[in-house]
């Protein structure tokens, strides 16, 4: 069989995504890939998706091997098809002669961080494409990509760090947070789009992605299905994106965030992520690699925060612009911190819907609503708001003692209509009565975390700063004994409880 007649007969057995790209075909190997993990394939995998633009769109195609590349440039209404066995590995720029391409020169990092204001410097990369995608059984492995990257240049420090980092040293902190200057030629994301529109990613896996396996800014029309994603930092990020489905992902993420909705000014301006669907997805804090692996190992205890492993899905921390209709839907956290609903850049967050939620060994709250007041942001950001947050059908289990589910707003700025409906929450019990008579400052702008307010004065459900907050059948529980009253309210009015056994 031909080349040829091999690829249109793998073409025919995958249900591509944009029909018109299966009419034509661009094998990497007929335009010098080795596959050999050896040879620098990028050239020649860039030199097919060419020709694969020049010829009006089409697909192409990674048969079995193992593609050593340096920074792949995507195309409109291309399709990059990974066969299953064929690898895409990330090239060490200290091992292997070549670089990535370089981060964008005249991006504003004010706001955010390195890793959020660049897209080319990863090792597959588009901007303002349409009708792309990746599919297919194959894997991205960024064996050569860095995880770190400069911080914001907002030097504000209350909110620039978790507090959880106050007792690191500087060269601590360097390590995580290199120079600028440090990152030319590097790779830090596995895959970046930028301003994209029509696009699908499906089907492969990304072992090791950098500061992000993927992240999506600005990108409209993007859907990611059926990914394994075992990563040594972010897993899916979504920045200022619209009208974006993420279903039937696993992420492991033990180092940062699983799946993560933000909403930064890294193009810019504030833009709200809006019209966002994640379902029947998994998020876990296992050991780097063992997902893959099968093997689910929990040997590390502490992400590089100095909070416990992180995992989750989360809507912040960036959050410039807000978010809009979100709904995450039948998600299962396993070993990692809960939901964080969290606004603290001026952003509203508003119309939020989360059902149908499974958490095991919860390594912080099993749900976090923060609106704080840290304003990384142009001269006039204000307070942001949360309303119209809907929570129900939770069921979280082997719950760290000190985090009780959490809603905290400001003085004068309270959350506003959440619903809590159909919640169990099972604690592993033992806080003491120092803990209860606790109470925890407002932290105003501080980064937000859990753990931000240390052991909290409540061991199920610690409310302060809320208007119109219903609870409707909501049960916990503590496997050992607990010395702090179950339900904690600090300025919270228009409140609705019902079938809820705890309450007194």
């Amino acid at each position: 069989m031909s080349r040829r007649d091999a690829a249109m007969g793998l073409g025919a057995m995958l249900l591509l995504p944009f029909p018109a790209h299966a009419m034509r075909h661009f094998d990497v190997r007929d335009h010098g890939a080795r596959g050999d993990g050896v040879a620098i394939d990028s050239g020649a995998i860039n030199a097919a998706i060419m020709a694969a633009s020049r010829a009006g769109g089409g697909t192409v195609i990674l048969p079995r091997g193992r593609y050593l590349s340096f920074s792949i440039r995507l195309k409109s209404r291309v399709t990059l098809l990974l066969s299953e066995g064929a690898v895409i590995e990330a090239a060490d720029p200290a091992r292997h002669a070549g670089q990535y391409d370089l981060p964008e020169a005249g991006v504003e990092q004010l706001y955010q961080d390195f890793g959020h204001s660049h897209w080319h410097n990863s090792l597959i990369w588009g901007e303002d494409v349409e009708q792309v995608a990746i599919i297919g059984r194959g894997l991205i492995h960024g064996v050569g990509l860095t995880r770190d990257g400069p911080g914001a240049r907002w030097k504000k420090q209350a909110g620039e760090r978790p507090l959880s980092m106050q007792g690191m040293s500087a060269a601590e902190i360097g390590h995580l947070e290199p120079d600028a200057a440090a990152m030319q030629g590097l790779g830090n994301k596995a895959i970046a789009l930028k301003n994209g529109r029509d696009i699908r990613l499906s089907g492969f896996t990304i072992l090791k992605g950098g500061h992000f396996a993927i992240l999506a800014t600005g990108t409209r029309g993007l859907r990611i299905e059926g990914l394994t994603i075992d990563t040594d930092r972010d897993g899916i990020d979504l920045d200022c994106v619209r009208d974006v489905v993420v279903e039937r992902c696993r992420v492991n993420s033990p180092n940062d965030d699983g799946i993560v909705v933000k909403s930064s000014h890294a193009l810019g301006r504030a833009i709200a992520a809006e019209d966002i669907l994640i379902r029947d997805c998994d998020v876990s804090g296992y050991d780097m690699g063992s997902l893959v692996e099968g093997t689910k190992r929990t040997t590390q205890e502490i992400a590089p925060d100095r909070d416990r492993v992180t995992g989750r899905i989360k809507l912040g921390t960036e959050s410039n612009g807000g978010y809009r209709n979100v709904r995450i839907e039948n998600c299962r956290f396993t070993r990692c911190r809960g939901l964080a609903l969290e606004t603290v850049d001026g952003g509203v967050m508003e119309h939020i819907v989360a059902r149908g939620l499974t958490l095991r060994d919860v390594t912080t709250a099993p749900l976090f609503l923060r609106l704080g007041d840290r304003r990384r942001g142009p001269e006039g950001t204000g307070i942001g708001a949360i309303r119209h947050v809907d929570i129900s059908e939770v069921d979280a289990r082997g719950i760290d003692h000190r985090f009780p589910a959490t809603i905290a707003g400001l003085p004068g700025h309270p959350v506003r209509d959440v619903t809590l409906r159909d919640i169990h929450l099972a604690y592993r019990g033992g806080g003491s009565a120092a803990d209860a008579a606790r109470t925890p400052a407002e932290l105003a702008d501080a980064y937000p975390e859990p753990s931000m307010f240390g052991v909290l004065p409540a061991w199920a459900l610690w409310a302060r700063h809320a208007e119109r907050l219903t609870i409707d059948r909501f049960h916990a529980e503590t496997a050992m004994p607990d010395a702090r009253q179950p339900i904690g309210m600090e300025d919270v009015t228009q409140l609705s409880v019902r079938g809820c056994p705890l309450w007194r």
